[in-house]
């Protein structure tokens, strides 16, 4: 978490592990994701419920990356009547142990992609894939302390938000060994690894950042990193930590530099960050990558678009091999990713 401005603190409390009461604005979100990747069995995969509870569902998505190159991947807006649960879509999020234990299972259809790419045309991805049975338990537990929490005022009153600009209120972060079963089109694999998870609620619009690099990272039990790199119209911000002698040690400084191919999707990249502790020099090859996108009209008629690109990644840190997500969220302009177009 990075520092924060005078007069502000955080707040974590084992219940923020359970769902909030809804605040008024109807873009209030609260949202679990998981991932996880066993490198043994080259498969892993990313998990989120997001309740959307004044619009009355629930984003529900599912990305399983298989072992022969394909991505299992589903995406619903699931009808929700309240924000009592993390249960939609046939994903469901069951707190067992707050801070230490937690259960995500899913059951349904996902399309199964030979060619993950198309996906950057949901519509035609999925009439041309085939939806196959997928089945998933997985147990996460946390290896790590939490990172993060509500930012409140000094005396814990909540901040005043522009829902309309807000991207989220409170988010916290931590490393997890993550084991189950995944079973998608009748092949079953017995899973053990590790990943990182998060939450977070309050008002959300994707489109209310401009662009971000996020990079968490897994090198067995005891070493892992998050890194976050993004850009506001004041210019770029680095935060995360890494995990290390048992502990979060805060990143002050990092820079995230990525070579693309001719869809601007990251192939490969190269991050830097500074800690108390030390620095820290990470290099990254994207194993497979999935396109996705999120689209808003605008108030005055106008269609914003949001891209994000999901690549489950391979990182090398220090002599270390480690796996996770480079996820790289832009707006998108002219066709051009807004963090790709500042840089040209």
């Amino acid at each position: 978490m990075a520092k924060l401005a005078p007069g502000l603190k955080l707040r974590l409390d084992p219940q923020d592990e359970y769902t909030h009461t809804p605040e008024a604005a109807k873009n209030y979100n609260e949202s679990m994701y998981f991932n996880m990747y066993d490198p043994a069995q080259r498969i892993g995969g990313w998990f989120r419920i997001g309740n959307r509870p004044n619009e009355h569902y629930a984003e529900m998505s599912c990305c399983l990356y298989l072992p022969d190159g394909k991505v299992a991947f589903i995406f619903k807006r699931a009808e929700i009547a309240s924000n009592d649960a993390m249960d939609a879509g046939g994903m469901r999020i069951d707190v067992i142990e707050p801070f230490r234990r937690l259960k995500v299972t899913f059951e349904g259809d996902a399309c199964l992609l030979s060619d993950p790419h198309q996906m950057a045309n949901p519509k035609k991805a999925f009439a041309e894939n085939p939806m196959v049975k997928v089945a998933m338990s997985l147990d996460y537990t946390g290896v790590s302390p939490m990172d993060g929490g509500e930012i409140v005022n000094e005396d814990g009153s909540k901040l005043a938000l522009d829902p309309e600009k807000s991207f989220l209120r409170g988010h916290y972060e931590q490393h997890m060994a993550a084991a189950g079963t995944i079973s998608v089109d009748g092949r079953s694999w017995t899973v053990d690894g590790y990943g990182v998870r998060d939450k977070s609620w309050g008002p959300r619009h994707w489109q209310a950042i401009s662009w971000y690099k996020w990079l968490p990272m897994n090198f067995g039990p005891d070493f892992g990193m998050v890194m976050t790199v993004s850009g506001t119209p004041d210019g770029q911000r680095a935060s995360g930590m890494v995990f290390e002698d048992g502990r979060y040690w805060p990143i002050e400084d990092a820079r995230i530099e990525a070579e693309f191919d001719e869809n601007w999707y990251q192939k490969s990249l190269t991050a830097w960050c500074r800690t108390e502790k030390g620095e820290y020099r990470v290099d990254g090859k994207v194993l497979s990558l999935i396109p996705l996108r999120n689209r808003r009209t605008a108030p005055d008629g106008s269609m914003l678009s949001t891209r994000i690109t999901e690549g489950m990644t391979e990182y090398r840190c220090n002599g270390k091999v480690g796996y996770g997500l480079s996820e790289f969220l832009d707006q998108v302009i002219d066709g051009v990713p807004v963090s790709v177009a500042s840089s040209i």
